[in-house]
This record gives structure tokens, sequence and C-alpha cells, in this order.
């Protein structure tokens, strides 16, 4: 099981940027594919970016390509999410998350979550 913390949270104006991180413990980090994650008000869940666990492969939704970077310092056991060009429709609770294997698979199992921060993005 590994620990994980995120922050870099707040509010923002629309085309704005955040950046936030997650710090892991409890595992070897390197052995973790890496993902975000956010939830909007009275939405599921929804997959944001993923990264394999050197960093080699990132993967992306369709609605932040373009304007969100995930990348990870293996070193330091953390990950990022740099936001730009923010929107409203950004705002939610960003959480991420781990899978104990080599590359991210949206179809398994996510063995450990963060307990997530807020973002709010302003007309």
């Amino acid at each position: 099981q590994v620990q994980l913390v995120e922050s870099g949270g707040g509010l923002v104006q629309a085309g704005g940027s955040l950046r936030l991180s997650c710090a892991a413990s409890g595992r070897t980090f390197s052995n973790y594919a890496m993902g975000w994650f956010r939830q909007a008000p009275g939405k599921e869940r929804e997959f944001v970016a993923s990264i394999s666990r050197m960093g080699w492969t990132t993967d992306y939704q369709d609605s932040v390509k373009g304007r969100f970077t995930i990348s990870r310092d293996n070193a330091k056991n953390t990950i990022s999410l740099q936001m730009n060009s923010l929107k409203p429709e950004d705002t939610a609770v960003y959480y991420c998350a781990a899978q104990f294997r080599s590359s991210w698979s949206r179809d398994a199992v996510i063995a450990d979550w963060g307990q997530g921060t807020q973002v709010t993005v302003s007309l």
C-alpha cells in the first residue's frame, strides 16, 4: 500500500494556471503507475491523466489534452499535474491514484487514493 497526499489546489480565474502535487510514501514509488482523477459536484469521478512508472508514457482525457501536463519525480516520490488555460468546467476535487503496474490501465484496480484537493475555477 502507498499513502498519497495531494496539494496545490485553490481558487483561480478562468484562463489561469495551477500546479497540483501528490506526495507518496510507504512503498517503492517507482513500482507504481500513477494517475489523476477528478470529481465535480453531482458527477462521477473521472480519469484526467496518467503516467507510467518510469514516466515514459502519459495519457490524458480528451478535454484536458494540450492544457494539462502530468509528470513525476521518482527521486522525490512525487507526481504533478500542471494545469493551464483552466475553465470553469475543470472545477472539481482532484485525486491522485496508484496502480501497482508498469503502465496505467483504465480497466485495472486502483490500489490507493489520496484524500483530494479542491480546484475551483471562476469566470
